[in-house]
């Protein structure tokens, strides 16, 4: 099993440790409540240094990037950041990812642990035609998530960066927790604000120490994967592996909006046919209408009981306490307010559709 530069930090912490993606990872330190509410309302911070990056450089690097992902990464400009994914040839999905344009000619791709390998070898197999620089620097990085409403303001002493500055989904490249070049970017995963910290494995310590310390006075705790997993659900983002995988297209999963077919990329011409045809299935939000717990892989069921989908993500919902879910039904039952029902335990438990996000904020 692999671990993060911070793994013995973690276990000094008295978290509890899983394996996730290859990783031992902590998963929670004093509960997922708490750690939930905790950045909600003021500031966290996540050791999510599993994730993989690649280095794409060179004059060819942008042509690479528009063949192997969805959305249109020639909008980019230098310090801006966009949320894609890396189509497969039959209608699916190899892994969704973020693409950050750092120089004229050098791109940073961040993509799923558990995908690193798989990914690298889809992007390198397109590659071969194209002859962009690539690479792997997954093992050599860490990357902390500071996210919650007050992150800005409890991390501010800590750069000579006018940190409100950032705006969503845009970064810099500057001094952090008194390292230089650290990437500063204001991305996350959990729909409460906050920033992304790339920097190399040897510092990666002294900036999770000094993070700590200058959010110790806006109640700044360490939080663990569990929470990371409901608070990315209350805002309906997809999970690779849960929600999107090999077998769902991006317009499936209600990610028509990063699939640009303004040009050409991996299987474009059959998702635009599948764009003209209408999707079959859809990606839909719903909340429980009883108190119970929809979990991944229950059955989705008409009034009738005939199954018509299955949940892919499911918990109780700290902020709203109520059970919210994702999962994939037909077309016909996706709409708002159209009632389906979740095997439970072998209960038929009534549920409605709704739009995520589940958490307004």
């Amino acid at each position: 099993m692999k671990t993060t530069a911070l793994n013995g930090t973690h276990k000094a912490l008295g978290a509890k440790m899983v394996e996730f993606a290859g990783y031992e990872m902590p998963v929670s330190y004093e509960g997922v409540k708490a750690e939930h509410d905790t950045v909600r309302k003021a500031v966290g911070v996540f050791d999510v240094s599993h994730m993989g990056e690649f280095w794409i450089e060179g004059p060819k690097a942008l042509d690479l990037i528009q063949k192997v992902t969805s959305n249109d990464a020639s909008k980019l400009t230098i310090g801006k950041a966009q949320y894609s994914c890396l189509p497969n040839e039959v209608g699916g999905i190899v892994d969704d990812l973020i693409v950050y344009r750092v120089k004229e000619e050098t791109y940073l791709l961040v993509v799923n642990a558990s995908n690193i390998e798989k990914d690298w070898n889809h992007i390198s197999k397109y590659n071969k035609d194209i002859g962009a620089e690539m690479r792997n620097i997954s093992d050599g990085y860490s990357l902390l998530a500071i996210q919650g409403p007050k992150a800005v303001e409890a991390m501010q002493s800590l750069s000579s960066i006018d940190l409100s500055d950032i705006k969503f989904y845009n970064f810099v490249v500057g001094d952090f927790a008194g390292i230089e070049h650290v990437i500063i970017s204001a991305t996350g995963y959990t729909g409460s604000g906050g920033f992304e910290i790339y920097c190399k494995n040897p510092e990666v310590k002294q900036v999770w120490d000094k993070v700590l310390e200058a959010g110790a006075d806006f109640g700044i705790k360490p939080i663990g994967l569990a929470a990371r997993d409901t608070l990315r659900l209350e805002m309906g983002y997809c999970l690779y592996g849960n929600d999107i995988d090999d077998t769902t297209s991006p317009l499936e999963a209600g990610l028509g909006w990063i699939t640009k077919f303004t040009k050409d990329f991996v299987n474009s011409e059959a998702l635009a046919k599948q764009k003209e045809a209408g999707v079959s299935r859809k990606l839909v939000g719903f909340e429980m209408k009883e108190k119970a717990i929809p979990r991944h892989g229950y059955d989705i069921t008409d009034a009738q009981g005939n199954k018509i989908g299955r949940v892919t993500s499911g918990t109780m919902s700290p902020s709203l306490e109520k059970g919210i879910g994702l999962g994939y039904v037909p077309t016909a039952y996706s709409k708002e307010g159209e009632e389906i029902f979740v095997t439970i335990r072998k209960k038929s438990v009534p549920a409605v559709i709704v739009r995520p996000p589940f958490y307004k904020g």
